[in-house]
C-alpha cells in the first residue's frame, strides 16, 4: 500500500469525524429538539386517543348496523376471550380468541441478554387482522370473538402435527376460518385463512381482503444501538433477489410485483410472513421507535385477491426462529431465505458462503471446544491457507530492502528534474533482480476480500451468541471491562478489552512491518500515519462483538509470529547473492514491455525537444 492511499484513508477518515462533529447539535440545541418532540408527541397522542375512540363507537355501530341488517351475522353475544397455546419443542404460541390470532411468540430454546423469555410478539404490540367490507360496512377481525373448534387450552406436537382452527361465524354454515398447523420439532407454522359461504356476506364488488400485520419489534440484545443497525424490514420478490427497507430510517414502500414472502427481522431473529404461491403485491412500513425496550415498528399491508367463491383459500407459512444461515437454508433454500443471513457485499459474499461458514460449521460439528477455541482454530486455518501470500509479501519486501543501497546510488545520478528518468532506472533495477514492485502489496489485497467478509460474518453469527470466553460473556456482543463516568464520541462509554487488545497488537505488528520496509525519508515521514489505522480500528471495533475483535487480535498474532519465523528463514546476505545471480542472467523482454520502453523512450525524446525549443 503506497503514501498516496494511506493518505488518502487518513484524511477520509478525518473528514468523516469533522463532518460529524461539526453537525453534531449542541447539548442545548437537543434539549430544545427533544422539547419540541415530546411536545408534538403529546399532541399526537391526545389525537391519536380521540380517533382510537371515534372508531370503536364507529366500529361498534357498524358492528351493530350489520348484525341487524343480515340476519344476525357476527352475533358475538355468548363469546368471550381466551387464549389456546400452540406449543412444540422450540416455539410457544398464544392464539387468542379476539381476533382468532396469534398474539404471543416465544422462542424456547433462547433468552433475552439479560436471562428473560425471549418474546419475538406481545398482544398489546403486534396486530395481525383481516379486513373486508359486508353490507358496505368495514369488518376488522381483530375486533370479533372467533370460535375455536378445541376445548382445550393447550395443543402440543410432540410425534405429530397438530391444528387448531379458529372460526368467524357469519352464519348458519357461514364462516370465516383461520387454520394453524404446528409440526413437532419445527420453526414453521403453517397458517390458513378460508372463506366458506362468505360470498353473499362479504359485499359482492369487493376484489381482495386486506391482511393487516404490524409488530413492535423489542429490544432483545445488549447493545441497542448495533442491534439497531441488523434490524428492519426484508422482502423477496417471487423469482428475485431479496431486498430490504431503511435500516437507519423511516421508509415506506409500495411493491406492485409479485412477493414471496416479508420478514420482519432483527439481528438474530425473525418473523416471516411465506406465501405457499405469492403476495400479488403489499404496502410495507418501517419506523424508527424511541421507546428504550423497542427497535422498531414494522407493517405489512397485503391484499389478498378474493373472487366471490363459495370456497376460497389462502394458504400462507410463519416462520419464527434464528437467523441462522443452515437453518434457513434447511427451511426456504429454495426461496432464499438464508439471504436474511448478512454476509456482506455482493461480491464478497461468496468468502462467506463457502469458505467461512463451511469451516465454521465443520468445526462446530465435529470438535467439542468452546467458541473461541473455534475462531481460533478457524483463524489458524485461515492464515496457513494464506501463508504462501504472506511469505511472498515478506519476500518482496526483504528484496527492496536490501537493495536499498544500490536505490540510493541511483538516486544520487539524477537531479530533481529528472525523475522519469531516475524512476526507469530503478524499474530496470527491480527487473533484473526479479523484484515485483507490487510483490508486496498485492498479497495483502488479496487477502482483503476475507478480512472484510469476516468483518460482516461474527457480528450476524448467532451461533456465537450468548457464548462465553475468558472474561466476554456474549462473543456476539462487545466485552466490556470497564464501564465509562462518560461517553466518548464515536467511541462509547465503555471499554472494549478484545478490541484494546486488538489495537496495541497492531501497532505492535505495524512497527514489525516497518523494520522490514525499506527505509527512506518518505517512508520517515509515513510511520506516525501507520498507527493512526490500528487507533482509527479502536473507536471503529469498540461496540462490536467481541468475537471480531478477537479474531482480527489472533489473526495479527499469528501474522507477527509467520513474519517472526520468515525473518529467521530469509537471510539478508543469501538474498542479495541472489538477486546478484538474478541480476548476471539476461533478461527477456517481453512484447508488453518492449511497447512500454519504447513509449518511455518516445516520452522522453519528445520533452527534450520541448526543453531544446524552450532554450531557443
Amino acid at each position: 500500500m503506497d503514501k498516496n492511499t494511506i493518505i488518502g484513508l487518513v484524511l477520509i477518515f478525518l473528514i468523516i469525524i469533522g463532518f460529524s462533529y461539526i453537525n453534531t447539535p449542541s447539548k442545548e440545541e437537543r434539549m430544545r429538539e427533544e422539547h419540541v418532540l415530546d411536545s408534538i408527541a403529546q399532541v399526537e397522542r391526545a389525537r391519536l386517543n380521540t380517533v382510537a375512540e371515534e372508531e370503536k363507537k364507529v366500529e361498534a355501530d357498524n358492528n351493530a348496523g350489520i348484525i341487524d341488517n343480515i340476519g344476525g351475522a357476527f352475533r358475538q353475544d355468548s363469546l368471550e376471550e381466551k387464549h389456546i397455546t400452540l406449543e412444540n419443542s422450540k416455539i410457544r404460541l398464544h392464539v387468542n380468541t379476539k381476533g382468532g390470532r396469534i398474539d404471543y411468540v416465544e422462542l424456547k430454546e433462547y433468552v433475552t441478554h439479560d436471562s428473560m423469555p425471549l418474546i419475538l410478539w406481545q398482544p398489546e404490540t403486534s396486530v395481525f387482522s383481516l379486513s373486508f367490507y359486508a353490507n358496505r360496512r368495514q369488518i376488522m377481525t381483530e375486533e370479533m370473538i372467533f370460535q375455536a373448534d378445541e376445548n382445550r387450552e393447550m395443543i402440543v406436537a410432540t410425534d405429530a402435527n397438530r391444528s387448531l382452527s379458529m372460526r368467524l361465524i357469519a352464519g348458519d354454515d357461514k364462516w370465516l376460518e383461520y387454520k394453524y398447523t404446528i409440526s413437532p420439532d419445527s420453526y414453521m407454522i403453517d397458517f390458513d385463512i378460508i372463506t366458506h359461504n362468505m360470498n353473499d356476506v362479504i359485499d359482492i364488488n369487493s376484489s381482495f381482503l386486506t391482511l393487516n400485520w404490524c409488530v413492535d419489534m423489542p429490544q432483545l440484545e445488549k447493545s441497542k444501538d448495533f442491534e439497531n443497525r441488523y434490524t428492519g424490514i426484508y422482502y423477496n420478490f417471487l423469482g428475485n433477489e431479496v431486498d430490504n427497507m431503511s435500516l437507519t430510517s423511516d421508509e415506506s414502500v409500495d411493491l406492485k410485483n409479485k412477493v414471496k414472502w416479508i420478514a420482519f427481522k432483527q439481528q438474530f431473529f425473525s418473523s416471516i410472513l411465506i406465501a405457499k404461491e405469492s403476495f400479488n403485491e403489499a404496502e410495507l412500513i418501517s419506523q424508527n421507535m424511541k421507546e428504550a425496550e423497542y427497535l422498531k415498528k414494522a407493517y405489512a399491508q397485503i391484499p389478498l385477491q378474493y373472487f366471490g367463491k363459495p370456497t376460497e383459500q389462502y394458504n400462507m407459512q410463519f416462520y419464527f426462529g434464528p437467523n441462522s444461515f443452515p437453518t434457513l437454508k434447511q427451511y426456504g433454500g429454495d426461496i432464499e431465505l438464508q439471504e436474511l443471513v448478512n454476509l456482506g457485499w455482493k461480491w464478497l459474499a461468496w468468502v462467506n458462503r463457502y469458505i467461512v461458514i463451511p469451516i465454521f460449521h465443520f468445526l462446530e460439528n465435529n470438535v467439542t471446544l468452546n467458541y473461541g477455541l473455534i475462531i481460533f482454530l478457524l483463524t489458524l486455518i485461515i492464515k496457513l491457507l494464506l501463508f504462501p501470500l504472506t511469505y511472498k509479501s515478506y519476500l518482496s519486501q526483504a528484496k527492496m530492502r536490501v537493495l536499498k543501497p544500490q536505490i540510493d546510488e541511483i538516486s544520487k545520478k539524477f537531479p530533481a528534474d529528472k525523475a522519469m528518468e531516475k524512476q526507469t532506472a530503478v524499474m530496470a533495477l527491480y527487473k533484473k533482480a526479479g523484484i515485483n514492485p507490487m510483490g508486496g502489496c498485492l498479497p495483502m489485497l488479496l487477502q482483503m476480500p476475507i478480512l472484510i467478509a469476516l468483518f460482516w460474518f461474527f457480528p450476524g453469527a448467532i451461533e456465537l451468541r450468548q457464548k462465553s470466553f475468558l472474561w466476554a460473556p456474549d462473543l456476539a456482543s462487545y466485552d466490556s471491562i470497564l464501564n465509562l463516568p462518560f461517553s466518548i464520541p464515536f467511541y462509547g462509554s465503555h471499554v472494549s478489552l478484545f478490541c484494546l487488545l486488538m489495537t496495541i497488537v497492531n501497532i505492535v505488528y505495524m512497527r514489525m512491518n516497518n523494520k522490514n520496509q525499506p527505509q527512506n525519508d518518505a517512508m520517515k515521514g509515513m510511520k506516525t500515519m501507520m498507527y493512526i489505522m490500528p487507533v482509527m480500528f479502536l473507536f471503529i471495533f469498540n461496540n462490536y462483538s467481541a468475537g471480531l475483535s478477537y479474531y482480527y487480535l489472533v489473526s495479527t498474532l499469528i501474522s507477527i509470529l509467520q513474519t517472526w519465523m520468515i525473518s529467521k528463514y530469509v537471510d539478508d546476505k543469501k538474498l542479495i547473492q541472489k538477486i546478484e545471480a538474478a541480476k548476471a542472467k539476461p533478461v527477456k523482454k517481453s512484447n508488453f514491455q518492449k511497447r512500454l520502453e519504447e513509449a518511455q523512450r518516445i516520452q522522453q525524446q519528445r520533452l527534450k525537444e520541448r526543453q531544446n525549443q524552450n532554450r531557443r
